[in-house]
Parts: C-alpha cells; structure tokens; sequence
C-alpha cells in the first residue's frame, strides 16, 4: 500500500478500527473526542468530502498519513506497514473494482435476487456456522464495472444489500442499519449480520424471550439508532470484543437504563460467530455451564 491508496481510505473506517466513535455527525463531516489525549468535549473533526481531519485544540490537520504519523509517532513507512496489515474494507473494494469506493455503490447493477442456493455459497454459510438461517438471506447476482459477481444479501432498512462471499465484502445501495421488528419492547443490537445469524442459532439454547432486533452492519452506523432505543424496556449487546466495541458499548449504556452486555458469552472469542465457529456450543448443558 503506498501514500495514495492509504489516503483513500475513509479516515472514519482507520479511527473505528482504532476504537474511535464519533459524537455527533452529519453528511459532510463527524466529530470525535480527541484521539491523541484526554478530553471531554469533541474537537476533532472530519471533513468527509475531503477526508480530511483538522485537530482544533492544537490547530493542526492533515489526511491519513499526517494522522498516523502522529497517532502511532511513526516514520511515513512505518504507517504504510501498519496500513498493509490492517483489513480495511473500502482498500479492498478498491481492489475488487478498481474504483473509488464512493463511486461503488452508483456503478452496480443488480441482476438477480434468489434463494441461496449456489454450491460455494452454501459452503461459507457451512463455514461460518450458519447455513441453517437462509431465511433471513438472499443470493445476489449484480454486475459491477463491467464484471459479473455473486453474493450472499443481507436487506438493510434503505433497500440496500449487505454483500458477503468468502472473497468480498461490500454494500451494495445505500448503507444503512437491518431492523427486524416483533412489535416487542426488547431489543438485541448486533454489529454484522453474522453475529446476529449466529444468535438465532442458540437463541433457544439461551432460552431468551422473543424481542425486536437491530443490526448495525457497521459499528459507525450506531448514531443511526441513538433515538429509537429510547422506545424499549430491555436492551442487550451483542457487540465485538475491541476497542470499537467497548465504545458502542459504553455509548448505549450512558444515554439508556436496563441495558445489558451479552458479551460475557463469548468474552474469550472475537465476536458472537467467531465463538459459534470455535466453540461449538450447540450443546444444551455446556451452554447452561456457560451462563452460570
């Protein structure tokens, strides 16, 4: 990865990824408390449209690299290689069509919608513990910059798709949270629809009561639900074991009462279906032990 691929990269993605939230945001730009030291009010601020950061209690601001030179008080070559380890998913879209990832999301064209059905589909969902909740998922065929591909969907609230194949992951269409509502007033909020796929598959095995589910598909998209979490009794979490995920955590926990951290479930794992894959806990009295 050189300077200029490193700069494309939205810096909002390299601040989650370092588990940093924003406070407030809009379209054009985000706010986040100061990542460099302690502070109580946001004054670091991204210009979206420019990716851009500008830092207003020092006064100083740049683009990626100008940040985690100062972020991890290295040389340009020693953030390139930090950059090369990392997995961010614009780099890899940008890989996988060759375009600016702003500009994926125009150039796609959706072909197909189906049951999922295809061999190597069905195969990750294997892989991943899951293949037994297709019901919540679609196959999708789109074509993007002139190339076919397939994926397994997951719907968002704006009509947009999660895309997710042992290869790729993007969104197709517009990014946005999933909520499945029953019309109950708990909640369980999860990161990816992996995570929540998991959750179904022990949800009997955890004996929960039926409730109402959101699934972020990003953990940046939580300001997307700050608002309606106010309308339920019960909340629970079902979020990554980092540093994004202790953030969102803390964030929930600090504007709602009875909110509940399920993490405790899998606190030895990455995340909810990194422990399904693992663990193996489809086992009643294991999952029993595992509560207590």
């Amino acid at each position: 990865m050189n300077c200029k691929q490193f700069n494309s990269i939205k810096l909002e993605e390299v601040l989650q990824i370092l588990g940093h939230l924003p406070t407030k945001q809009t379209e054009k730009e985000a706010w986040f408390l100061n990542p460099f030291a302690k502070e109580n009010h946001a004054s670091f601020k991204i210009n979206k449209n420019l990716n851009y950061w500008y830092l207003h209690s020092e006064g100083i601001g740049g683009n990626n690299v100008n940040f985690m030179k100062k972020y991890l008080n290295a040389s340009v070559k020693e953030v390139l290689e930090w950059a090369e380890n990392q997995n961010f998913s614009s780099f890899q879209q940008q890989k996988t069509s060759n375009s600016k990832l702003e500009n994926l999301s125009k150039n796609h064209k959706i072909i197909e919608i189906k049951n999922v059905q295809h061999p190597a589909l069905l195969e990750y969902l294997k892989e991943r513990n899951v293949e037994n909740q297709t019901q919540f998922l679609q196959e999708i065929h789109y074509r993007m910059n002139d190339k076919n591909y397939f994926g397994i969907g997951f719907k968002n609230d704006s009509g947009g798709y999660e895309i997710r194949n042992k290869y790729s992951k993007i969104c197709l269409g517009k990014k946005d949270v999933s909520t499945i509502k029953s019309n109950l007033n708990s909640v369980r909020i999860f990161e990816g629809f992996f995570d929540f796929l998991s959750f179904k598959n022990v949800e009997n095995f955890l004996e929960k009561e039926p409730s109402n589910y959101i699934i972020l598909n990003s953990v940046s998209m939580i300001h997307n639900i700050k608002n309606s979490l106010k309308d339920y009794e019960n909340i629970e979490l079902y979020f990554d074991n980092d540093e994004a995920g202790n953030r969102a955590v803390e964030m929930i926990e600090n504007e709602n009462k009875n909110v509940e951290d399920c993490r405790i479930l899998y606190s030895d794992f990455k995340d909810l279906n990194d422990w399904l894959i693992n663990k193996n806990p489809l086992n009643e009295r294991q999952l029993k032990h595992r509560r207590r």
